[in-house]
């Protein structure tokens, strides 16, 4: 946000374009979990999972160009984030494009990062910056999760999105993890500061 904005009427906007684009990333959820879940309409599901991550970037661009960041949009779009990461990986596991353990270390740690962030906004009434290794790490899954799924339904070039999608998924979980990692950090500083 620009340091010549007035943080009061960015804090409590709500009607947004970023916060438009969130709200329409959280819409188009549960058409690209229907896509990819029946048979068929799989890279429809996949572009459109792509198409709803590309809105996550712009999303963000718009709000610090305009500076029209608002408290609404910084828990809104993580929360749009997971949202749309637990539809892909759970429509995937039901297809079979994916092992159930790659699944579960994104869906673990993205609950248990939720959960937490709730419960410290609720009985703190604070929450936690989003980190930029945990936009990149999200950004990284995001992209080579839709790559493993292209070959596991055996798309076009489906050996090659396979490859490079297992190549960079452990670079994400590593990125993920870090991120989780300070985030500890900051809940830690947070409740001292409290105290």
């Amino acid at each position: 946000m620009n340091a010549n904005a007035d943080p009061n009427r960015a804090s409590s906007a709500i009607l947004t374009i970023p916060n438009l684009l969130s709200f329409l990333r959280i819409l188009m959820i549960p058409v690209f979990f229907v896509l990819i879940v029946h048979e068929g309409t799989e890279l429809a599901g996949l572009v459109l999972v792509v198409v709803v991550m590309a809105t996550d970037w712009v999303d963000g661009y718009v709000a610090r160009r305009t500076n029209s960041v608002s408290e609404l949009g910084k828990l809104l779009d993580p929360v749009s984030d997971r949202l749309a990461i637990a539809a892909l990986l759970i429509a995937l596991l039901i297809r079979g494009a994916i092992p159930l353990w790659a699944a579960l270390l994104i869906i673990v740690r993205d609950v248990a990062v939720l959960v937490v962030g709730l419960a410290l906004l609720g009985t703190q009434g604070r929450r936690i910056d989003v980190r930029w290794v945990g936009k990149v790490g999200t950004f990284t899954l995001m992209a080579t999760v839709p790559l493993i799924a292209w070959g596991s339904f055996d798309l076009p070039f489906a050996e090659t999105a396979t490859a490079i999608g297992w190549i960079f998924f452990p670079v994400g979980i590593a990125e993920y993890y870090a991120a989780t990692w300070m985030y500890i950090g900051d809940m830690r500083a947070m409740l001292r500061a409290a105290a």
